[in-house]
């Protein structure tokens, strides 16, 4: 249950009142408002792995290639991609909210920000290679897609 208001709020936190992208990492004002943004990363996190799941097991021969899972999931993909520079430009890393993050994530922020444009980039190029139904692009896309949320882990997420 908890699970699904977390998703709740990141949703409903895009139509009311979360800040338009700016240039600029802020700090957490209140405690308060470091545990929703924790709530909000996660949640979108979780967004993002539900989508990428299936694609992993068609990658690996598990699941049999759907081009429309592709199409779909590649939207969604695209699409949450859009949302992790808000999310992520609330730094709670002193906040002593619990979180997956690094410090170095808001440090870095230039650098994330490469990172969720190669995002965005993957899942619009796995979309375009299901919809061309050349099944021997099929494994590379996915792994490209792979490849940018594993980059974002290992720089900035800890184990």
């Amino acid at each position: 249950m908890k699970r699904v208001f977390l998703i709740s709020a990141a949703v409903a936190g895009l139509t009311f009142g979360l800040p338009a992208q700016s240039a600029e990492v802020t700090e957490a004002m209140s405690q308060k408002h470091a545990e929703a943004y924790v709530d909000y990363r996660q949640s979108v996190f979780t967004l993002l792995k539900s989508n990428i799941a299936p694609l992993g097991g068609m990658a690996k021969g598990k699941i049999d290639y759907d081009t429309q899972v592709m199409q779909t999931n590649g939207m969604r993909m695209e699409q949450l991609a859009a949302m992790l520079s808000d999310y992520l430009r609330v730094d709670t890393s002193d906040s002593g909210v619990e979180s997956s993050a690094k410090a170095s994530l808001w440090s870095n922020f230039d650098d994330v920000e490469g990172k969720i444009a190669d995002l965005k980039n993957a899942a619009a190029n796995l979309q375009t290679v299901a919809k061309s139904g050349d099944e021997s692009q099929y494994r590379d896309a996915i792994g490209k897609l792979g490849s940018t949320c594993k980059s974002c882990h290992d720089d900035y997420k800890m184990d």
